[in-house]
């Protein structure tokens, strides 16, 4: 088959944000939280991580520490105990104390609403700014994690495997103003649609926009 150019690859991925538009019209974070810090606190949670489980253990969290500085001042074993079921508890823990310190020392308390500050915060990448960014600040983000980097590698709109380049290539081809709710409804479909160990291509939404639909 022939190269797909650019222009042809861009008109492909307007149908595809059409397609999940209409299959997926209420995707939205599906973690809890209710403000910019409590969103910080459970993506870093939610690294390695299923959404559903950090859901069942931020109510408590977020009951016990309800401030920035009582998360800097939070006993680090109390801390990480609450957060066990988690995973990787104990890295997580040193990242979320250390960055309320942070935060209340450099940003007088408030979680910064832009991608520079953000990834200076412990535990903070790319994916996790965009993640606030985008459901805290209204500020479009694309959210590059596995099955975004699964199904948009599946659908032809990029070669890349580095969640970065793929954030960037992505750019080009989807309008800034999708940017977050494209990752939502893409997150979405990789877990309703495109299962990583047994996608269900012939129920799939954008099956007919794919090339490797049925190759699987």
């Amino acid at each position: 088959m022939p190269k797909e150019s650019f222009e042809k690859k861009k008109i492909r991925a307007q149908k595809i944000i059409a397609a999940l538009k209409k299959a997926y019209p209420d995707a939205k974070c599906a973690l809890t939280f209710s403000n910019p810090w409590e969103l910080y606190v459970a993506t870093v949670l939610s690294a390695q991580c299923t959404d559903k489980r950090v859901n069942m253990v931020t109510p408590a969290l977020f009951k016990k520490y309800r401030t920035v500085g009582d998360y800097a001042r939070a006993d680090l074993a109390e801390f990480q105990e609450m957060i066990r079921s988690t995973g990787f508890y104990k890295n997580k823990a040193r990242n979320i104390l250390a960055a309320a310190k942070k935060v209340r020392e450099q940003f007088h308390g408030r979680v910064p609403d832009n991608m520079a500050d953000l990834v200076t915060l412990p535990g903070a990448g790319r994916k996790t700014a965009n993640v606030i960014l985008g459901n805290a600040f209204g500020v479009p983000g694309l959210t590059v994690d596995t099955h975004m980097i699964r199904i948009n590698r599946l659908l032809g709109l990029t070669a890349e495997k580095d969640p970065v380049k793929i954030e960037y290539e992505l750019m080009k081809l989807i309008p800034q103003k999708e940017w977050t709710e494209y990752s939502h409804r893409m997150i979405h479909h990789g877990r309703a649609r495109c299962v990583a160990r047994r996608p269900d291509c012939p129920s799939c939404e954008i099956r007919v926009l794919c090339p490797s639909a049925g190759k699987r």
